[in-house]
């Protein structure tokens, strides 16, 4: 086959190092518009089980991405100025530039031809003529995409609240978070590390507290030192980095959910944020874009027509999304009402953290909510009645709106 992988992300450069493992026949470009080692954001995060998934599609690139990785066991919250940790999974974060740099030198020792600035503007490309596979890797603004916006029934939800994607270079050691009360509302910022030398941080806070602060009309610098003074105890004195290329400047944005009906039109398949994206906050977007190229291959790999296929592989992981997209629903909803479970002491607080993937927690006082998940930790009959009420009393609320 000839394949067209337009976007150099994780999604499109994995599939390529996947689909020529299968098939070494196989005549694969990757065309990225942006130059080499040239992304936006800092680090990602995943957890053990993607490692195991990788390593049974590519061992080279699993390991290769395992050693650049590192990991933590710990969360941190400092809520207003104290303290409190919790003991959880096994994380991992790794810089963006160094994943994509490892799977594009993979991706190139196994043939694929991988060019940068190279850019195509949509479906009529002359790159994209005669190709047997067209796939649209090229993110959430996808231009092969939305050439046929109609027939993917793209559709997308904005979000409320205002983030930007920022750099440190204190390390963190464990994934972190700092919530503080100002006198426009709260602010807030989740950390995480991602090399021996730098870390993510993602400042978030409502649209009231991001005009209150000013941060719709400062510049850069101005509002990086504000930040870095509302957040000192959590960044113990180091700068926080809104550029991390000397062209690039941090944006703030509100976060785009991105769905679509169908996944394929033809030829042409939809791949990573191009089908789908996730609210940050659930740390999942990396995941589950190689998840995507691992079933894509998986489908291409199976008797029948290529149609059959794309068909086959749109329905697998429509399905397969609607866990993720439900706890990325409620986990940005639980930010956007963060007063709501402030009024708990700090402990509390980030207990409901944790939670905040619950259809069930909107529904509830905070604190009875907490009561009722401790005694749940207890008795097996109460945790299974939480489990099924959830989504029941989730669908009543919304069946009468």
């Amino acid at each position: 086959m000839k394949l067209a992988i337009v976007g150099g992300g994780p999604a499109g450069l994995y599939l390529s190092i996947l689909l020529k493992r299968q098939d070494p026949s196989h005549d694969i470009a990757v065309y990225e518009r942006n130059p080499e080692g040239s992304t936006y954001g800092w680090g990602v995060t995943y957890w053990a089980g993607l490692l195991d998934k990788l390593r049974a599609g590519d061992p080279e690139s699993a390991a290769a991405v395992a050693e650049a990785s590192v990991t933590w066991t710990d969360g941190v919250a400092i809520v207003r100025d104290e303290r409190t940790v919790h003991r959880g999974d096994a994380g991992f974060g790794i810089g963006r530039r160094r994943m994509l740099a490892l799977l594009a030198d993979r991706a190139e020792e196994l043939g694929v031809r991988v060019e940068f600035e190279h850019d195509i503007p949509g479906p009529d490309a002359p790159e994209l003529a005669g190709a047997d596979l067209v796939v649209a890797a090229d993110g959430v603004n996808s231009a092969l995409r939305e050439a046929h916006a109609d027939h993917f029934g793209s559709e997308v939800a904005s979000g409320r609240n205002h983030y930007i994607w920022l750099g440190t270079t204190k390390v963190f050691d464990s994934f972190s978070f700092a919530f503080k009360e100002t006198e426009h509302g709260w602010i807030w910022c989740y950390a995480y590390g991602f090399s021996g030398e730098r870390s993510t941080c993602v400042v978030e806070c409502s649209p009231e507290t991001f005009t209150g602060l000013g941060l719709d009309t400062r510049g850069e610098a101005d509002s990086l030192n504000l930040l870095e003074k509302l957040f000192h105890d959590l960044l113990d004195g180091h700068e926080l980095i809104g550029r991390e290329r000397a062209d690039g400047t941090a944006q703030w944005l509100t976060f785009r959910t991105l769905t679509n009906r169908v996944w394929h039109r033809g030829n042409l398949v939809l791949l990573g944020d191009a089908a789908h994206t996730t609210h940050y906050s659930i740390g999942a977007g990396t995941t589950l874009a190689l998840e995507d190229a691992l079933a894509l291959a998986d489908a291409l790999r199976a008797p029948g027509d290529l149609d059959a296929a794309l068909t086959a592989y749109g329905k697998r992981r429509r399905a397969e999304l609607v866990s993720a997209q439900s706890a990325a629903r409620y986990s940005a909803q639980w930010y956007e009402n963060l007063p709501r479970y402030m009024n708990l002491e700090p402990a509390k607080m980030f207990a409901l953290l944790g939670q905040r993937h619950s259809p069930l927690l909107p529904h509830v006082p905070p604190q009875l909510y907490y009561r009722i998940d401790r005694a749940a930790e207890q008795l097996e009959a109460l945790r299974r009645l939480k489990r099924w009420l959830g989504p029941r009393v989730a669908r009543a609320v919304h069946g009468r709106r």
